[in-house]
Order: C-alpha cells, then sequence, then structure tokens
C-alpha cells in the first residue's frame, strides 16, 4: 500500500519516493517482496501516482510489477480493494505497507509459512508506549493465546488501549478469503473509513485461524510519517548494515558513522574509518584501507589498496577501478571509467575520467587525466592535464611505459607519447612524441633589461 501523501513530511515529493539508504522507501519494500518469490507485485498507488509507479518500473525493471490507484482514498481495506481484480483465487496474499520499509526478509517469509494458504497472519510486536497502533486483541489469557481482533486507537476501550501488543499493519492472507472478506467491509467507526483490519473478525467469525508472529525487532514495524521519524530510521538501518559488516569482520572506526546506500561487498581484513559513504554497488578487497571521510560509488577496489582521507570515487554506470595495492588521496577524484592498475599512486587534488593507469603509474599531485590511456611506471608531473576535448568531441592521449612528464605540461589529444619518452616541464605537446628522446615545447626565455613594472597613477 503505498498511496498516502505524507503530508508530515511537508514535501512536494510522495512520501513513498522520500529516500532512506539512498533509495524510495517504496523500493526496499518491493525488493523485499520480489525476493521472496512473489508471482505479482500490486501496489497501490493514490498521491503522486504516476511519479512513483514510474519510478519503480524503472528502479526493478525485471521485477513482476502491477500498480492500481486507489482514488478516493477511504482507508486501508478500500486499498486493498483496488488490487482485489488482479488477485489470483489462490495461495497467499502478502500485505505490506510502502512506509514500512526495515521488514526483514526472514520475518516476511515466517508470516508466509504460517499463513500456509489456510490461516491468516498478523505481524505484531510489544511496545512500552502504543499509543498511535491498532491493538492485538486475544482470548482470554494474553500472548500466545488466539487472535480474537485488531482495534483501532481511536475506536479502542480504555482497557483495549491498555495492550501493549501492537499490529504492524503487515498480514498474510489466504487469497480466496481475503476476496470474500473485502467485499463485506463496512465504514462503521469514528474515522468514517474501510478498515483492513476489521477482516480479522471476520475470519473469526467464519471460523478461520488467526495468529500473530511477533517480531523481536520493533524497528521493523516502525512507518516513517516525518522528516524526523525518516532520519531516526535511517540510523537505525546504518547500524543494522554496520552490526552485519562487522559480524563478517569489517573494522569500522565509529559504527555511528558509516553510510551505506546500496550493497557493499568487504573481503577480510577491511578498514573503514569515520564518517565515509558507499553508494550503488561497492566492492572491497582483501586488507583494504579506506580513510576518514571517503566518498566511494559503483566502484571496486583490489586487494591491499588504500584510499586516503576525503578521496571522491563515483564510477556511476561505467564503473571505477583501484587495483592491488594502489594508493589514492587524500582529495583525489575518480571519475566513470577510471582503471587504476596495480601499486598506481594518485595523489592529493588529482581528477581522473575514463582513463587507464598500468601498474606502477604515478600522478602525484595536483593533475588531470581524461581519456588517456596511460602506461607502465609512468610519472606525470604536478599541474600537468589532458586537453581531450576540442569543444565538439572527445579524443584519446595514449601515453607509453616508463614516460615522464613534467610539471604544468599540456597534452592536446589525440597525441601519442612512445615509451621512455621524457616531456619537458611547461609544455604544451600538440604533435606525437619519440620514445626514448626529451620533447619540449614551449617559447625561448627571455630577459628584457630596463623593464619596469606599471605604477598606479596618482589620484588628482
Amino acid at each position: 500500500m503505498a498511496a498516502g501523501k505524507g503530508t508530515r513530511m511537508k514535501s512536494s515529493r510522495p512520501k513513498a519516493l522520500q529516500r532512506l539508504a539512498g533509495r524510495p522507501m517504496l523500493e526496499h519494500v518491493l525488493c523485499l517482496a520480489d525476493s521472496l518469490g512473489a508471482h505479482r507485485l500490486i501496489t497501490i498507488t493514490g498521491h503522486g501516482a504516476q511519479e512513483v509507479e514510474s519510478a519503480m518500473r524503472a528502479a526493478l525493471p525485471n521485477a513482476p510489477l502491477a500498480f492500481v490507484r486507489q482514488e478516493p482514498q477511504l482507508g486501508t481495506g478500500h486499498a486493498v480493494q483496488q488490487a482485489v481484480p488482479l488477485l489470483p483465487d489462490t495461495g497467499t496474499t502478502l500485505i505490506l505497507n510502502g512506509d514500512v520499509p526495515l521488514v526483514r526478509r526472514e520475518t516476511a517469509q515466517a508470516l508466509i509459512d504460517a499463513c500456509a494458504g489456510q490461516r491468516l497472519v498478523l505481524l505484531s510486536m510489544l511496545l512500552p508506549d502504543p499509543h498511535g497502533y491498532g491493538r492485538v486483541l486475544r482470548a482470554e489469557g494474553g500472548l500466545g493465546e488466539s487472535v480474537l481482533g485488531v482495534v483501532e486507537e481511536r475506536d479502542a476501550s480504555d482497557e483495549q488501549r491498555a495492550v501493549r501488543e501492537v499490529y504492524t499493519g503487515m498480514m498474510a492472507v489466504p487469497t480466496a478469503q481475503l476476496k470474500r472478506w473485502l467485499a463485506r467491509l463496512t465504514n462503521d467507526n469514528a474515522q468514517r473509513e474501510y478498515y483492513l483490519t476489521d477482516i480479522v473478525k471476520m475470519a473469526v467469525a467464519d471460523g478461520v485461524e488467526v495468529n500473530a508472529v511477533q517480531t523481536d525487532d520493533p524497528i521493523e514495524g516502525f512507518g516513517i510519517n516525518s522528516p524526523a521519524q525518516l532520519a531516526e530510521l535511517e540510523r537505525h538501518y546504518q547500524l543494522r548494515v554496520a552490526r552485519r559488516l562487522m559480524s563478517d569482520g569489517v573494522r569500522l572506526a565509529d559504527p555511528a558513522r558509516l553510510d551505506v546506500r546500496g550493497e557493499l561487498q568487504c573481503g577480510r581484513d577491511v578498514e573503514i574509518d569515520v564518517n565515509c559513504v558507499f553508494i550503488g554497488r561497492v566492492t572491497l578487497g582483501n586488507g583494504v584501507s579506506i580513510g576518514p571521510n571517503c566518498v566511494i560509488a559503483n566502484a571496486t577496489i583490489a586487494d591491499d589498496a588504500v584510499i586516503h582521507p576525503f578521496t571522491h570515487i563515483d564510477g556511476e554506470a561505467v564503473g571505477a577501478s583501484v587495483g592491488e595495492g594502489a594508493l589514492v588521496g587524500p582529495f583525489a577524484r575518480l571519475r566513470p571509467g577510471a582503471q587504476l592498475g596495480a601499486q598506481v599512486h594518485v595523489g592529493n587534488f588529482v581528477e581522473i575520467k575514463n582513463s587507464t593507469l598500468a601498474k606502477g603509474a604515478k600522478a602525484n599531485h595536483l593533475a588531470y587525466l581524461g581519456d588517456a590511456t596511460v602506461g607502465e611506471r609512468v610519472n606525470y608531473g604536478a599541474g600537468s592535464i589532458t586537453a581531450n576535448y576540442d569543444g565538439a568531441n572527445k579524443h584519446r592521449t595514449v601515453i607509453g611505459n616508463d614516460v615522464h612528464v613534467g610539471s604544468n605540461c599540456v597534452l592536446v589529444a589525440p597525441i601519442v607519447l612512445g615509451e621512455g619518452a621524457t616531456i619537458g616541464g611547461g609544455s604544451t605537446i600538440t604533435r606525437d612524441a619519440p620514445a626514448q628522446q626529451l620533447t619540449v615545447a614551449r617559447p625561448k626565455q627571455v630577459s628584457l633589461s630596463g623593464w619596469k613594472r606599471p605604477v598606479k597613477t596618482p589620484k588628482g
């Protein structure tokens, strides 16, 4: 269910598209359902429906998505009624909320297994302060007894409000019975809405067994209705990720200062310092060390590489890679298509885009390499750049093995520097440089005697 406007978010973006860990909340929920092998993922949209549907189709192009719209929005039961034409006549329907994004796969699977196409199974949790949640009503004796119903807080008596077991909004239901129960819903309640939870008492009346699976992690049932709640769940999510990484052997300087906004895979003996952000798909090999304040997106870092502080790597759709034992940063930037070989050194304020650097190449400071192929053991001087764009097209620079490029050089592509060539500092190179020779292209130095600097003319 993802039809809500989310007024308290105070945003022009639909509530379902508010981002948690770099992805829309609804995407988290649909990915969970898809991982369970669902035959169809039916999303009920309303506010911002077209934007929500387009975003999910783009994010999950291979998932069995389907959409129905709830207009007007008359409650949770009314929402699920909109999906009835797309439901089969057999099997199990799992009902999730688009603003409750941290349900674990094993919890959802436990609901499906407990339902088995025969029983109605709720996901519940115990809260010290259950304010705002529907209460789970059980037979006399309390927890462990059969479920008799769910009452919304506004309709609950004082005695019912004292119940600490609450309904999370998630349930697994036999599909055939669900369709019959939905047809019998009424809006005879304080809100004048069609409550999905009313099907619980219908199931009891029909002799269908009703159970509740209780989660041991209340975060699974927390919904997001405001920026403050979104930020709170973000930290819960990140701490969950940090604990998983540490259980796999990753050394985190501070688990509270880690952000993973995608998929992070780590080898053995990986060390990650504080305030690092990982986006998209990132793989860190054995013995990798990541310094503080790094942002790494869509990249592969090979064994024993060191990423020094404040480095920014973003491979975007193309990807970026750092070779075994390479040193990158501090303050370096690798853009899409940057491929660094083993033992490469890239230092402070060096930017690399769509370029390969072979084993042992070095660009230690204040340099730019774009659309370049750099050979082994090349030394690329400070302040040097490849001029790869002519205003209309990109051109490639090829630098052979063992080339030495002096400081403050401009290599105007397309150009080839032969193996072992040396480029004198301050040169602007517009033609190929032969192997094993010194190439210099700069004006002759001239000193003018008697020359004086201009001075300001006195006012008045």
